[in-house]
């Protein structure tokens, strides 16, 4: 007897729907065939066990399984519940003539409950776009399912939960949850505040044009300047993530097996690696690519303190997704594209030692050691920072003040309404949705310049020895510096305050780095 049921497969973001083909016959023997790998052969023992465990029979006849198609590779437990319910339907221990119309997955114990698997989101996704009428999996998963309409999500706990279903004697009900309400419930309640902050008025300030913009910046300063502090609070003036960017930040964690019984996302990620990350956990990567850390952070920030200390190589590798805004992983049989649009937020210290530049604390670090500090960021890797700003220390009045400091609910306010302004300009223009995103052509069209502002930036540009891109940054910046405030046009002061925030780019530091 032949039977079929259904599965699916996760490359990247998008899923592929596998088809597990049964057949039983005479003899003895178990045969699973189309490039499964060594955790789905192992599938055998687990199955076995748990339909022993279940009072059911593993049967004694000779079992073909087919996994198709079947030139592509499959990995992972997640198919012990497809293969268990074929071999059931094919030897007659379960009558299920709609089980063609399901998607099945779930790795099984041994005593037949049913563990948590990846990428729930995008394997329902494409359930709904082929047309199948549901998807059972584990209930550990169902919410993240859920997520999608048109499609009944069984969340199930053990084997036998799908069996009586099927014998039309259980009482499983499909998950239902309502999208937008899950998706506004917390949208305005940050972990961190700005109100915390003492001072820094001028660090906050490029704090608020970098997230109006979507700018990278970083930011340089001695140790307990509160360089880290602010980069926290950083997602909490981003503006609300739209269900567009909610979903595509789900799908990517559900890839990842990081959502743990939740459904969607609503607060933008906020992903800090630690400096000894390797280049393939910071891009993604591996013998079946997984995503890194710039995709995980993906429509949020991605958070890398003490930026000197981290591999010149790792750095490297972001150079092409800071600029394409997604990367690719090509393997000899597959490439998978992950997305990773995320604003990142650096910090360093001055000099090894941290006190560079501070009258108060001598510089016990030589010059040699302090451009072999600082050459450890390449040229090329600030040029796509379009925000470099010095941060010092808080003087004792500030930090004794009583006075309370604006909130992120505030500076979210302005900065939202910069991102309409934005959001209505390149309505029009397709993956462009902020600032930092547009194109060499898109900056000479929405960034004219009076002769006045041309020849501050050429100045600038003639001291500075700033590159192409560099002069590209700067032009990002005071477009953003004027659509918060309401301004049409660029102008000569919207230029002058983007140029101070390339600290790193003025003589006394060029001479360090390099």
């Amino acid at each position: 007897m032949l039977v079929k049921v259904y599965g699916s497969a996760v490359f990247g973001v998008e899923a592929t729907t596998i088809t597990v083909e049964v057949h039983m016959d005479k003899g003895i023997g178990y045969h699973l065939v189309g490039l499964p790998d060594n955790a789905i052969k192992e599938s055998c023992y687990r199955i076995a066990a748990a339909l022993k465990n279940n009072g059911l029979n593993f049967p004694g006849k000779k079992i073909t399984i087919n996994m198709a198609p079947a030139d592509l590779r499959k990995e992972g437990s997640a198919y012990d519940l497809t293969l268990a319910m074929g071999i059931l339907v094919a030897s007659d221990q379960l009558k299920a003539p709609e089980i063609e119309r399901y998607i099945i997955m779930g790795e099984l114990s041994l005593d037949g409950s049913l563990q948590p698997i990846r990428g729930a989101l995008p394997i329902a996704i494409k359930a709904k776009e082929e047309g199948y009428k549901g998807f059972f999996l584990p209930i550990q998963n169902a919410k993240e399912a859920a997520i999608v309409t048109g499609l009944e999500i069984y969340g199930v706990e053990k084997l036998q939960d799908v069996i009586h279903f099927f014998n039309g004697k259980g009482t499983l009900e499909p998950t239902i949850i309502d999208t937008r309400a899950e998706f506004y419930k917390n949208l305005d309640f940050p972990e961190f505040d700005f109100s915390d902050v003492r001072g820094q008025e001028s660090i906050k300030r490029c704090m608020e044009i970098a997230a109006a913009g979507g700018h990278n910046i970083i930011l340089i300063g001695p140790p307990g300047a509160g360089k880290t502090m602010l980069a926290k609070r950083v997602p909490s003036i981003l503006p609300p993530m739209t269900l567009r960017e909610a979903l595509e930040t789900t799908k990517i964690h559900s890839v990842a097996g990081k959502l743990k019984e939740v459904g969607l996302m609503n607060q933008r990620p906020f992903r800090s690696p630690h400096h000894t990350i390797s280049n393939v956990a910071l891009v993604g990567g591996g013998s079946y690519p997984q995503p890194g850390e710039i995709s995980m952070a993906h429509n949020g920030v991605l958070f890398l303190d003490e930026l000197p200390e981290f591999k010149r190589d790792v750095l490297e590798v972001m150079r092409q997704p800071l600029e394409d805004r997604e990367v690719t992983i090509s393997r000899a049989k597959f490439t998978v594209t992950y997305p990773s649009s995320f604003m990142l937020v650096a910090s360093m210290n001055p000099s090894p030692s941290g006190f560079f530049n501070d009258p108060a604390m001598p510089n016990t670090s030589s010059p040699h050691e302090m451009q072999r500090y600082l050459s450890k960021i390449s040229g090329p890797l600030l040029d796509r920072i379009d925000i470099h700003i010095e941060v010092t220390p808080v003087p004792f009045e500030k930090l004794a003040d009583d006075q309370k400091a604006e909130s992120s609910a505030e500076i979210r306010k302005r900065v939202t309404a910069a991102r309409e302004i934005q959001s209505i300009r390149f309505e029009a223009i397709e993956n462009v949705y902020y600032n930092a995103q547009m194109s060499s052509k898109l900056i000479r069209e929405f960034c004219v310049l009076d002769e006045e502002s041309k020849e501050l930036l050429r100045t600038a540009m003639d001291r500075l020895n700033l590159s192409a891109r560099a002069y590209d940054r700067i032009l990002k910046v005071a477009r953003t510096i004027a659509d918060l405030e309401g301004v049409p046009h660029v102008i000569s002061q919207h230029i002058a305050e983007a140029i101070q925030y390339r600290s790193l780019d003025r003589e006394g530091w060029l001479s360090l780095r390099f």
